[in-house]
């Protein structure tokens, strides 16, 4: 089947597909990668139009297709360390207020792709409070693929150049590989991390209290009602006084919103 290009018509079905499903408003400048993406998947159903995959996708009778688009369109870009400012105030600012007791410290990475953020505090979190405190993270994200190779804990060595010298050689192993020598991260961190998938644009209940948000590089591909929608939702899972990061390039300006800014892109829960 040679490639055809996605109509405009066809587009809108999948961008409010999206929208409705996950939040997420994917621009008209995306169409050629919409395109391209869900091409595979005609291909892989023996179909012959977009028209005809939306019908599939959108009837609900075949969920696993429809975790396949929404892992297709939704964007997974992270590496480790990303936006280092945040952990050098996570580690001297934000970790003394923390309130001392016998319940564990909960931090969560709320869209934490292939677990590169989660990892990352992991190691922060090693090294400043170690076992002389109960501490755990929840990684979570929309895409169940990205779950499972975050899980892993495995990288190519070319994703690692962010991680502090130390902590490389502390919290991570070199493997060899098929493909060439791998990053594993080391067992001890890992068993801090769980991962779950998580839509950020339904109830969240489930994922219990924090003290630690990172919500970053998620708020910017939903629109404004959904972005208030989200942090709205975000703040009941946190105790008062916790904190939340979002993006260098997002805002939480014009919502009202139970936060007061404490820095650009650092906020503490009213």
């Amino acid at each position: 089947m040679h490639e055809k290009l996605i109509s405009d018509v066809e587009f809108n079905h999948f961008r409010e597909l999206m929208r409705r499903a996950a939040g997420v408003d994917i621009p008209l400048t995306k169409k050629q990668m919409v395109s391209g993406r869900l091409h595979r998947r005609l291909r892989a159903r023996g179909l012959d139009s977009f028209e005809a995959y939306y019908q599939l996708v959108a009837s609900g009778r075949d969920r696993d297709e429809f975790e396949q688009v929404i892992d297709l369109l939704t964007t997974h870009e992270t590496y480790f360390f990303r936006e280092p400012r945040h952990f050098n105030v996570l580690k001297e600012r934000v970790l003394p207020t923390l309130p001392r007791g016998s319940n564990p410290l909960r931090f969560w990475s709320a869209a934490s792709s292939t677990g590169e953020e989660a990892y990352s505090l992991a190691m922060v979190l090693m090294d400043s409070l170690g076992s002389t405190r109960a501490w755990e993270i929840l990684g979570s994200d929309i895409s169940l693929e990205v779950i499972e190779r975050a899980k892993t804990g495995a990288y190519s060595m070319l994703r690692t150049e962010g991680i502090p010298r130390e902590y490389f050689q502390r919290y991570c192993q070199r493997v060899p590989g098929e493909k060439g020598e791998m990053l594993h991260v080391a067992p001890e961190v890992r068993r801090r991390v769980r991962f779950s998938r998580v839509n950020l644009n339904e109830s969240m209940g489930s994922v219990g209290m924090f003290d630690v948000v990172f919500l970053r590089n998620a708020l910017i591909y939903f629109d404004p009602p959904s972005k208030k929608a989200i942090v709205e939702r975000v703040s009941r899972q946190m105790h008062p006084g916790g904190w939340l990061f979002i993006g260098h390039s997002e805002s939480l300006n014009g919502f009202d919103l139970p936060f007061k800014q404490e820095m650009p892109t650092v906020y503490r829960k009213l």
